[in-house]
């Protein structure tokens, strides 16, 4: 018994952060902080609109980027990875809204974050190497065309209609849209869309997306123009940690869902550390510990009204174009 609760011991203690992370850190600072704030300000409107997405809110997809964002940084095992709410996990978490409402997906997010920390001491990150590519590819694009589906309805300037089947709802948006033509809507998401996609061909490390939401902002407030319904009031600070929430005779029901949202995670974030290494030199991250620090942020982050979180690759692709190394 004693040599079982060492070994453990041990194990969390090599999953820790340690002298060579502290020596990353300062040496420098100046450009790290300079990526730090850049990804900030990509990561905020990506923070709401996923929380908005999936069901909870805004506020829920800033209180994970906050908080999971910093605890995956400190506690995860790689230099580069930015971690937060993402598109692909926002596919998962709609359904699991729909059926359990939005305690369901605070109790899924913290069983999640303890399952991924129990992948870590197991050391579990190793075999993610094992996934095959296509099997990878099939992945990205079905998340990536689901995550196209869910913005028609806004993208329209209709209200989205009820239902958590992708294909049918955006069917019912594209009717709505039919009957009443939202054409100011349409033109904006066109423009935002166009400035983003044409800006990161020209200058990759300039937050383009971030320019165009303010750009369109601003000219929708000026003009007075009917585009959408704004996201309304966001709060000043986080709220205190609660487990409220919590509901141990729903446990087993949602066994499954966070099965899924832990194996998501652990495989977004992996592959999200792994396209990091590979966009710099020197650099190669601890799958083990990665896993270890997305399970803290994903046990905290619904102690605080967020959503489960992830490794995100856009907003650690923009890291590292911008220089960070710690």
């Amino acid at each position: 018994m004693t040599s079982a609760i060492t070994r453990i011991r041990g194990r969390i203690t090599a999953l820790l952060p340690g002298r060579s992370d502290l020596a990353e850190i300062r040496r420098d600072p100046r450009r790290d902080l300079l990526a730090g704030l850049t990804v900030a300000i990509v990561a905020l409107p990506l923070a709401l609109g996923f929380g908005v997405s999936s069901g909870l809110g805004a506020e829920a997809g800033l209180a994970t980027a906050v908080v999971a964002g910093a605890l995956a940084a400190v506690f995860g095992g790689s230099n580069l990875q930015v971690s937060g709410p993402t598109g692909a996990m926002t596919v998962v978490l709609v359904p699991i809204v729909a059926a359990h409402g939005p305690t369901g997906v605070l109790t899924v997010g913290l069983m999640a974050g303890v399952m991924l920390v129990a992948l870590a001491l197991l050391k579990a990150g190793k075999y993610m190497q094992y996934v095959p590519a296509p099997v990878v590819e099939g992945f990205t694009l079905g998340i990536a065309c689901v995550i196209g589906l869910q913005q028609v309805p806004n993208a329209l300037g209709v209200p989205k209609p009820e239902g958590d089947r992708v294909l049918l709802v955006t069917w019912r948006a594209l009717e709505e849209f039919a009957k009443d033509p939202n054409w100011t809507a349409v033109a904006f998401a066109l423009a935002v869309a166009a400035v983003m996609l044409t800006g990161a061909r020209w200058r990759p490390t300039v937050p383009f997306s971030v320019l165009a939401v303010i750009a369109a902002t601003g000219v929708a407030q000026v003009a007075g123009l009917d585009a959408a319904k704004p996201i309304g009031d966001l709060p000043s600070g986080l709220p205190a940690p609660s487990l409220a929430f919590l509901d141990t005779g729903a446990l087993g029901s949602l066994l499954a869902p966070a099965v899924a949202v832990t194996a998501l995670a652990a495989l977004e974030s992996l592959l999200s550390a792994s396209v990091a290494d590979g966009m710099t030199v020197g650099q190669k991250h601890d799958p083990d510990r990665e896993l270890f620090g997305q399970g803290l942020a994903n046990i905290a982050a619904p102690l605080f009204g967020g959503v489960p979180a992830t490794g995100a690759i856009a907003r650690t692709a923009v890291n590292v174009r911008t220089g960070a190394s710690s």
